[in-house]
């Protein structure tokens, strides 16, 4: 145990005091923020690009009155199209848009032409039919002589308001799903790249003192497996270390930045955000912080945890395995490292089902079948799934968790003094039988 120990501080110290360790932690916050100052400025971008275009409102609908938007700058002109297409140099428009006559009021359709040279751009295209539909309804019910208010009080707002028919049920809200949704993505794509990165990090590590011939002293001292478990554990925790100290980092720096620059959330650029009464918003907010404060954070962060810890020590011993197996050459491990992706990213993408649909037969076992669970039950902790199901995954993952460190172990102690041959899946598995 007193050599485990040492191989664990080994392989932590080794790498959390190296350069580039320092450098991609500290790096790492900077380039979100970085990131997130370049996508805010083309978020804020406005084209320089101006837009002269005339208008021929052959049907008055405008009735002669049009705001202009950004760069674009409206004019209506009494003059004839034929006139105007055949004398468009002596003007200085970009564009004509000819607005015909609506011919039929109950008619749902109306084709609006646009002519010019140039292509219209995407912005130029969507103002026009945006302006032009607003003002056809205005239009509209003034010559049909409708009541707009009667109107407008058919366009409602219909909210779900979710209440358990027992005493014993939740007492869910409207805002319950989508809070617990954001948590299981937000868990499950945490499992998903600690997966890959961290696994692939103990990979390259036994590959290094493979090749360079390390391990062979290594050997003389300490069992195969004491050596491919402390391996897998100081990079687990080197991997714990980074993630906390972005955790802490990131968001500092996304404030500071935020603070500087006050860029506009995307998500603000939407219709019926902007449209929401600021008393409204608020007390929305103040739902999706009650919601958060409604999780089970006591159950969920444990077991959050559990299934991180089964997770990496399941497909990091198998990374270690195949590292073991390599030479030289990344190349010929692709084949060898392909069944462990596989199910990683099948996994991925169950998660993604499983936060719109938590109790499906699909999300349900998936997330008892250990290669699938360390992602796709995670997702599912924050909608309050059965207790025996969260049980009954918790053992399968930590039963095979063992076999598969067992497993890993038995090709570890063959592969890592293995060297100039092609190593085959079939001859890993003649590796699982070699005696001792």
């Amino acid at each position: 145990m007193n050599k485990l120990g040492l191989i664990i501080k080994r392989e932590y110290l080794s790498r959390v005091t190296r350069k580039s360790f320092i450098l991609a932690t500290i790096l790492t916050p900077l380039a979100f923020a970085l990131f997130f100052v370049v996508v805010g400025f083309i978020f804020e971008y406005e084209s320089d690009e101006s837009q002269q275009i005339a208008i021929i409102d052959e049907g008055n609908i405008f009735k002669g009155v049009i705001k202009d938007e950004g760069n674009m700058y409206f004019e209506f002109v009494d003059v004839p199209l034929e006139t105007l297409r055949a004398n468009f140099e002596d003007y200085e428009y970009d564009g004509i848009l000819r607005i015909p006559k609506i011919e039929d009021m109950l008619a749902t359709r109306l084709t609006i032409y646009y002519y010019s040279d140039n292509q219209p751009t995407l912005e130029v295209e969507t103002s026009i039919r945006s302006k032009v539909a607003d003002n056809l309804r205005e239009y509209k019910i003034a010559s049909l002589q409708l009541d707009k208010a009667q109107l407008d009080a058919l366009d409602m707002r219909v909210e779900l308001d979710p209440e358990p028919l027992s005493d014993e049920g939740s007492d869910a809200t409207s805002l319950t799903s989508a809070i617990a949704a954001g948590i299981g993505s937000i868990m499950g794509l945490i499992m998903y790249f600690t997966v890959f990165i961290y696994g692939m990090m103990v990979m390259r590590s036994v590959m290094e003192e493979k090749t360079s011939r390390i391990v062979e002293v290594m050997i003389s001292s300490v069992r195969p497996f004491q050596l491919m478990l402390g391996k897998i554990i100081g990079v687990g925790a080197v991997g714990l270390t980074q993630v906390v100290i972005w955790a802490i980092l990131i968001p500092l720096v996304m404030m500071v930045v935020n603070l500087f620059f006050n860029f506009e959330s995307p998500a603000m650029g939407d219709p019926a955000l902007q449209n929401m009464n600021p008393d409204d918003m608020q007390a929305q907010i103040g739902l999706a912080m009650q919601e958060l404060s409604k999780q089970n954070w006591w159950l969920i962060l444990p077991l959050f945890l559990i299934f991180f810890l089964g997770g990496y020590f399941l497909y990091a011993s198998l990374f270690a395995a195949v590292g073991s197996a390599m030479g030289d050459d990344i190349g010929e491990g692709q084949s060898l490292t392909l069944p462990i992706t596989i199910p990683v990213i099948l996994a991925f993408y169950i998660m993604m089902v499983s936060v719109q649909s938590p109790n499906s037969s699909l999300a349900v076992w998936s997330s008892l079948f250990p290669l699938f669970s360390p992602i796709v039950m995670p997702a599912r902790l924050a909608f309050n799934p059965p207790f025996w199901e969260v049980a009954l995954s918790v053992v399968l993952l930590v039963g095979t968790c063992i076999f598969f460190v067992w497993l890993s172990g038995r090709i570890y102690r063959v592969g890592i003094l293995m060297y100039g041959k092609k190593v085959t899946l079939k001859e890993l598995g003649k590796w699982m039988f070699y005696k001792d």
